[in-house]
């Protein structure tokens, strides 16, 4: 349960290698979080991430967790809530971003960024979420992205594959609302993660810190919607309401 002072004390990580998930646990451990469960594929990164986050006082737990793997969600679910009791938060952190110009030519390829950002949140959130209405009480934390607002040229299959999960995050919101669970869509533009290490940065780019300060600050107000920076909501209205032939002459 959130302590007094409405703090989160458990909290489930699925991604727990991503810089943005790091920098939000700290976040948490300096407001009190006490039990940090990191999972992900690679234990190794997984450890030397918890090593470090240790050095706050919380119990850092690793476990592993594959997004592909959706035969073993039910039961990861099942492991998870049943050793540590109740989660607090769970943080969807994991994802890929894929690389367009080699995507959109291999079914296959396209079809690995839909099933890893999309199908894998999916099959786990789905578990969690009833684990969560059972407890009666949670907050889901859902990382999108202001790629899900309109298809690009650029990105499209990324771009589609956080669409799906940006709406599968709204109905799952509405279906738990009453339930005291919370979910939260978190909607970054351009981070400056590992995972866009080497890429050009565009103009209202954000960083892992900052995106996590906004992530602490919902879910202390049990906000539904996060847009980071809080600009990027005005513009992906005028782009989403463009007209196509206007639209494509863009370059984005």
């Amino acid at each position: 349960m959130k302590d007094a002072l409405g703090d989160v004390q458990s909290v489930l990580v699925l991604g727990g290698n991503s810089d943005i998930a790091i920098a939000t646990c700290e976040r948490l451990i300096r407001r009190r979080a006490r039990k940090i469960i990191l999972a992900g594929r690679d234990l190794r990164a997984l450890e030397t991430r918890a090593a470090a986050l240790r050095d706050g006082g919380a119990e850092i737990i690793c476990v592993h967790f594959d997004a592909l793997d959706f035969a073993s969600h039910d039961d990861f679910v099942a492991q998870v809530f049943d050793a540590h009791g109740d989660i607090d938060l769970v943080l969807l952190a994991f994802g890929v971003l894929g690389d367009q110009q080699r995507d959109e030519r291999s079914g296959s390829r396209a079809v690995g960024v839909i099933q890893s950002n999309f199908t894998g949140a999916v099959s786990v959130l789905i578990p969690i979420a009833e684990r969560l209405r059972v407890q009666g009480h949670g907050t889901i934390v859902v990382m999108s992205s202001v790629a899900a607002e309109r298809a690009r040229r650029s990105n499209f299959i990324y771009g589609a594959s956080k669409a799906g999960l940006d709406w599968f995050a709204q109905g799952l919101a509405d279906a738990l609302h009453g339930s005291g669970v919370n979910v939260i869509i978190v909607r970054p533009g351009f981070a400056t993660t590992k995972m866009t290490a080497g890429m050009k940065t565009p103009p209202l780019a954000t960083t892992p810190d900052t995106i996590a300060d906004a992530i602490v600050d919902a879910v202390r107000k049990n906000r539904h919607i996060v847009w980071v920076p809080g600009k990027l909501r005005l513009v992906m209205f005028v782009l989403r309401h463009l007209p196509r032939p206007i639209f494509r002459r863009l370059p984005v």
